[in-house]
């Protein structure tokens, strides 16, 4: 990313700074957190934020600042996973419904509505069903909802581009659908993908908060922020600030990326913005 783009759009600034310092958190939590994740201090739960703990501890003595670094990693890896599989996915078939058209995008189409028809929520019920709660449940769950945005957010880009007279041309010399799909159709659809891309990230994020609150994502002895808030849950009459401090790190994170998805969708392409899209 260009320091000139980032300084003629300070809203890009803003939201991929926030995002990126808490994907650093996380991404250090890996080799250090002030506390280890695991340590349970009975004598010292329920803390207020304390020079010794930042944030406080939860009902089990453990720091939250360092839960809600290990947390936000879980998070933000369950979410990029998801878009990645939506975007393996999806990006081709929305490409192959343009490229070949006819049946091709009739299938593609059919099968969109179909997944558009079972909620995240209802394949990762499905998932733990036959293989139990877990990470990989949340992420199949995110990654086959994302599926059919990107192929559809593909197809409508690759239409708008399919009608140039560089495709026509890259016809008439001989190239097939499949490199005329890689060397011209992906290409020009990039940047509205990579906006999609950071739109569905914060809406993974949300998914992977939601399928861990109810029981169907993260499992202990790991930690996710949507863990956390399942986890404080009982106690939020009595001690709200336990809750506070995870819901109020999706709500930055989602923000921070939502920041950052409007900014590269202006600098990337302002057409979008003046036509409001």
């Amino acid at each position: 990313m260009r320091w000139p783009l980032l300084r003629q759009h300070p809203a890009l600034a803003i939201g991929l700074g926030a995002a990126a310092l808490f994907a650093l958190l996380g991404v250090i939590s890996l080799w250090w957190t002030p506390y280890p994740i695991e340590q349970i201090t009975v004598a010292r739960r329920f803390l207020g934020p304390t020079p010794e703990h930042w944030l406080g501890t939860d009902h089990l003595g453990r720091d939250l600042l360092s839960l809600v670094m290990s947390g936000t990693l879980t998070s933000f890896v369950v979410a990029a996973l998801g878009v990645l599989i939506g975007l393996a996915v999806g990006v081709p078939m929305g490409l192959a419904a343009v490229a070949w058209g006819g049946a091709v995008e009739w299938l593609v189409l059919r099968l969109s509505d179909l997944t558009f028809a079972f909620p995240a929520v209802i394949v990762a019920i499905l998932i733990a069903a036959l293989a139990g709660p877990g990470e990989a449940n949340a992420v199949i769950a995110i990654g086959v909802f994302n599926i059919p945005v990107f192929a559809r957010v593909a197809r409508g880009g690759a239409m708008a581009v399919a009608t140039q007279d560089f495709i026509a041309a890259a016809r008439l010399a001989g190239l097939g659908n499949v490199a005329i799909s890689l060397r011209h159709l992906l290409p020009n659809i990039s940047s509205l993908l990579i906006v999609q891309g950071t739109i569905q990230l914060s809406l993974g994020i949300l998914a992977e908060a939601g399928l861990s609150y109810i029981g169907l994502g993260t499992q202990p002895p790991a930690t996710s922020l949507g863990l956390m808030l399942r986890d404080s849950q009982s106690l939020f009459l009595i001690h709200p600030w336990l809750s506070v401090v995870p819901g109020l790190a999706i709500v930055l994170i989602v923000i921070a990326l939502n920041i950052a998805g409007d900014g590269l969708r202006d600098a990337m392409d302002p057409r979008l913005k003046r036509e409001g899209l």
